[in-house]
């Protein structure tokens, strides 16, 4: 697409861009302090529902939606956000939710510490206290952990969310059973199955997936998968070559002993924008196995000016920050803003 759409609207419009103005259409700044959507007439009305991620190259990714969540983080600082009800709302959408053991008549509030859960055949949709809806699909459970007007996080155990935020960085998440999700302004699915296996798929900004000092950005386009005792795997883009993503898989569960054959299939079916994807490996791999994806990512993306291999192959920090600095997600300078300024999880920017 062309970037005059997205200042003065001229030129070819992207699809995706076009839905998220839709979205975010009713959180624009008016002269009056922010009401959510229908709130007035006690109904939120939904946004366009979450699909497939399409993937966009590793700029676009960056660029597109930081511009639309960067204007819509504006109103977040501007229009009184602070005003904080007694729990938060919640709205039956199909079926009959439960609040505890209180089925949803219609809609009603849920406080911190309440869960809400719905059948094979109900879905539901929560107000995040002023920051944005979640909505809840069927089969899920889902509890409230904090309301706090800067900490705002849920616990999905089972089930699938949709999640539209406007927020500073950090101010959402969600728990899953092996990895939390941080928003970081965005829009996305998240899914945990029964053995607590968690899916994200970022439509819209970027969000991190973390747990146990182990931390993965996830841009627009890209997926990450977490594993009970082992944390998040390594993100890719959807629509990354069904080769790279299944030995992808393989080489997450392998652990220390990666299979020469899955990691060939991975590096092999590489592309400019899963340069990505090989710079998170880095760190995951060792040995022979981590001089094949550097020297593999180098042959994508060249090392910067005074970067050397030596120090890709150690794996030094420095190193890697400055060769993230060339794929075209934005500085490492700010990841480190956003994760606050204590020392961050390693693998990481």
């Amino acid at each position: 697409m062309s970037d005059r759409y997205l200042w003065d609207k001229s030129g070819e419009v992207d699809a995706e861009v076009e839905r998220l103005e839709r979205v975010l259409s009713t959180l624009a700044h008016h002269e009056a302090p922010l009401v959510l959507p229908g709130e007035e007439s006690g109904a939120i009305v939904a946004p366009a529902p979450i699909t497939s991620a399409r993937a966009a190259r590793p700029r676009d990714a960056w660029r597109m939606p930081a511009l639309a969540w960067a204007a819509a983080l504006l109103v977040v600082f501007g229009a009184g956000w602070w005003a904080w009800p007694r729990g938060w709302k919640v709205e039956t959408l199909a079926g009959r939710p439960r609040v505890g053991h209180a089925t949803l008549g219609g809609s009603g509030r849920i406080a911190r510490g309440e869960v809400l859960e719905t059948d094979g055949t109900s879905s539901a949709r929560l107000a995040v206290g002023r920051i944005g809806i979640v909505d809840l699909g069927p089969g899920s459970r889902l509890r409230v952990i904090a309301t706090r007007p800067h900490d705002h996080r849920l616990g999905l155990e089972r089930g699938r969310l949709e999640a539209y935020i406007v927020a500073p960085p950090r101010q959402f998440a969600v728990e899953t059973p092996s990895a939390t999700a941080v928003d970081l302004g965005c829009a996305y699915a998240l899914d945990v199955d029964r053995a607590g296996v968690a899916t994200l798929t970022v439509v819209a900004g970027w969000v991190s997936f973390e747990h146990d000092r182990r931390e993965t950005f996830v841009p627009a386009g890209a997926r990450c998968i977490t594993r009970v005792g082992v944390g998040p795997g390594t993100p890719y883009f959807t629509d990354a070559a069904p080769a790279l993503k299944n030995a992808l898989a393989l080489v997450d569960l392998a652990g220390a002993d990666v299979p020469d054959s899955s990691l060939g299939a991975v590096l092999e079916s590489a592309r400019r924008e899963d340069a990505f994807t090989l710079w998170h490996l880095i760190p995951r791999v060792s040995g022979a196995d981590r001089a094949r994806v550097v020297d593999r990512l180098a042959a994508l993306v060249p090392l910067p000016a005074g970067a050397s291999r030596e120090g890709a192959l150690d794996a030094d920090h420095v190193v890697l920050e400055r060769w993230w600095n060339e794929l075209g997600f934005g500085a490492a300078a700010d990841w480190r803003r956003w994760r606050g300024s204590g020392p961050g999880p390693t693998g990481t920017p």
